[in-house]
């Protein structure tokens, strides 16, 4: 493919895979892994791919070159889906130098087994690579999302090799029926939302540079329209809601929390609110974590058990916090036959949160829902809606 005259993309295409990291689903619509090729004077090719997919990967990249040969590797990132064919390139191209920051070649040497001794240019911020008429100028990127990342900006075409930064879930070869952000944002949370200070950092870095195109490793080349990809990633980077809207996450065992979140649900909905509704037993938690940063409200429903909450609950509570949830309102629904405790755990699990506000009211069902707890619903959903 084509990104502008002198830059080509080589990535490929993954539909075999189930989990993304071992943990994200990406079973229906796969995963792409990018690479790029920049014709210039000189050769450089950006990043490779994932181990399954190194020979297709080096067929790619020979059908562009056209008899000629690369000059350098530039290694944006060290995690594997991009690394893993460093040494096939450097053995077919013996002449071939590899780009890449410090910290990336203490990784390739724990990878590989060498760090390509005479053969490593190492670029740190401010570094400049010149292949003739374009040049590429570096950007630390650190915790973006491993702390060894560099972006490139190439000012000729105006083109920014970001990284992981801007990319989503979702091979190339698919139209994805959700557009860009539906995936995009699950990603990021997922794979980069701990640090939005990081974020924000390279963002600024960033607003220095006349951008066109955005060449991210997974996901669609960004062409058109990059204001409000950039915006976007301010948002999510600064902790800031993205929509107004409530995100309920129940834990149940039989049935009764579901009643009540089913319920609350459609309070509020009767208010006139966006809710999103998720069983975090049986729903992709990952979905339910982008929504709790997509939307402003959150509602965490949860049975008291074992004197504590519901397994999922504790894991869901413990995900938003290791993704620095922040700047939202909560509000607590919990469940019990004698002795409900399941609000104050859940509070107590949510105060290493920063910027959280408690709505006043609650919820709690003793047994099944009743007059009292049905109550509790309708004064909740009034202060949610407010």
């Amino acid at each position: 493919m084509e990104i502008t005259e002198d830059i080509r993309y080589i990535g490929v295409n993954d539909h075999d895979i189930d989990l993304f990291e071992g943990q994200y689903d990406v079973s229906e619509n796969g995963m792409s892994y990018n690479s790029y090729v920049i014709l210039s004077d000189k050769v450089a090719v950006a990043d490779t791919v994932d181990a399954h997919f190194v020979d297709e990967w080096l067929g790619n990249l020979e059908a562009v070159l056209d008899g000629r040969t690369p000059d350098y590797l530039i290694v944006h990132h060290m995690e594997p889906d991009h690394s893993a064919g460093i040494a096939a390139f450097m053995e077919r191209y013996p002449e071939a130098q590899v780009v890449s920051s410090a910290m990336a070649f203490k990784m390739m040497k724990n990878y590989f087994g060498t760090d390509f001794a005479g053969r490593s240019v190492v670029v740190k911020e401010g570094s400049e690579l010149d292949l003739g008429a374009h040049k590429l100028a570096f950007v630390a990127a650190p915790n973006v999302h491993w702390p060894e990342v560099m972006f490139s900006y190439d000012a000729h075409d105006k083109v920014l090799f970001s990284a992981d930064g801007f990319g989503k879930f979702g091979a190339n070869d698919i139209e994805d029926p959700e557009g860009w952000a539906c995936e995009a944002r699950r990603y990021y949370f997922g794979i980069v939302g701990k640090f939005g200070k990081n974020v924000q950092a390279v963002l600024k870095k960033a607003a220095g540079l006349d951008i066109q195109v955005i060449c991210p490793l997974h996901g669609p080349v960004l062409k058109e329209n990059l204001g409000y990809y950039l915006e976007t990633y301010n948002t999510w980077s600064s902790y800031q809601p993205e929509d107004r809207g409530v995100t309920i996450a129940y834990a149940s065992v039989y049935g009764h929390m579901k009643q009540a979140a089913e319920e609350l649900a459609t309070a509020l909905e009767e208010r006139g609110q966006k809710v999103s509704l998720f069983d975090l037993a049986r729903d992709d938690m990952a979905e339910a974590v982008e929504d709790a940063f997509r939307y402003d409200r959150l509602v965490l429903c949860s049975i008291t058990y074992a004197t504590g909450i519901f397994p999922f609950m504790s894991t869901f509570i413990h995900t938003l916090a290791e993704h620095n949830y922040q700047n939202r309102t909560i509000a607590l629904v919990e469940g019990g036959s004698w002795m409900p405790m399941a609000a104050k755990v859940m509070k107590k699990q949510l105060a290493e949160l920063s910027d959280i506000t408690f709505t006043q009211a609650g919820v709690t069902v003793l047994g099944a829902l009743d007059d009292d707890s049905r109550a509790q619903i309708a004064t909740l959903a009034d202060e949610l809606s407010a």
